[in-house]
């Protein structure tokens, strides 16, 4: 018998995660979603992975837009990573940002950032992989932003 979801929910929040925004550019439209499950996949060739779920709206922008970006959320931006959790449109009017060459959008105070091209998309439950190769990206001194059993967190000096 598998594990019941809120239990693995449960455990699972005791792995502390960095914090990021996942951008794209879909039909003229900037997309963004929080995301967590994000990690390094591969050196050669350079891979990220990602997981949306796949009712999600990002879901549909990330396979349309075929490019996004992985933005790292600082401890300052605990509000930015609160507004792109929340379903629906997001306000981003007041954002700062600009285009890689790929097209899709890099918040301009993020910690650090990957442009990618979408490489692959693999089924994974109610959430889909999907692969980007990391054509670019940047990073500045600064302390990220965390996720720890439901809150966020910081890294202590």
């Amino acid at each position: 018998m598998a594990i019941d979801p809120q239990v693995q929910r449960h455990i699972m929040g005791h792995f502390a995660t960095g914090v990021t925004v996942v951008t794209a550019m879909c039909d003229g439209q900037f997309a963004g979603m929080t995301a967590n499950a994000v990690t390094s996949l591969s050196l050669h060739p350079p891979l990220i992975l990602v997981a949306v779920e796949k009712t999600a709206t990002m879901h549909a922008a990330l396979t349309a837009s075929r490019h996004f970006a992985v933005n790292i959320l600082d401890t300052a931006q605990e509000a930015l990573s609160r507004r792109f959790a929340q379903r629906g449109p997001k306000e981003v009017g007041d954002l700062t940002w600009k285009t890689a060459d790929s097209g899709a959008p890099i918040l301009v105070d993020a910690l650090a950032w990957v442009d990618c091209r979408l490489a692959e998309v693999l089924s994974g439950g109610d959430h889909d992989i999907f692969i980007g190769e990391i054509l670019a990206g940047d990073c500045r001194e600064g302390s990220p932003l965390l996720y720890y059993c439901g809150k966020y967190k910081r890294l202590e000096a």
